[in-house]
């Protein structure tokens, strides 16, 4: 037999290592391994449908965090408008109570002058009326020094009194 070709007894073993290994492995370690492939081509396919789970799970997450995100909007933006409302109705009423008291003390402030003014009128009448007295009262005394004076000054006034 040459270098190339083998010998009947070499093949004959090999052929029979080869039987004897081909039963062990499918004895003992085929099932196993198997098994093993099994167990984790499930892993696998249960992880999938994890993760389609997850994803699908998220695309709802994502829908229910923009409708919140559109709901919490909605809801700063009514109360902002409330605010603005808020804010404009108090400075409305701040502007009308202001306008009022403005109002109240204008009419004090006239009033206050028409009082000063009256009192004033009165205040001048008053010395007018006490120096025509004083007047009246120096000129009389000058003119009725003498008694012709006065009988001819008591004639005019009931002369004048007459007349009325």
């Amino acid at each position: 037999m040459g270098i190339v070709t083998p010998g009947f007894g070499l093949i004959f073993w090999t052929t029979l290592t080869f039987f004897i290994l081909l039963f062990l492995l499918a004895k003992f370690a085929w099932k196993p391994i198997l098994k093993a492939v099994q167990d984790r081509e499930e892993s696998i396919n249960s992880a999938l449908k994890s993760a389609e789970a997850a994803k699908a799970e998220m695309a709802s997450l994502q829908s229910n965090n923009e409708q919140l995100l559109k709901a919490a909007r909605e809801e700063r933006e009514a109360m902002l408008r409330e605010a603005r409302a808020m804010r404009d109705k108090t400075i409305a009423d701040a502007k009308g109570a202001a306008s009022e008291e403005a109002a109240k003390v204008l009419e004090a402030a006239r009033a206050q002058i028409h009082y000063e003014k009256m009192s004033a009128m009165t205040e001048v009448k008053n010395q007018v009326a006490q120096l025509a007295v004083e007047m009246s009262e120096r000129i009389l005394r000058a003119e009725l020094s003498d008694a012709k004076a006065q009988a001819a000054m008591v004639d005019r006034a009931l002369e004048d009194v007459k007349l009325n």
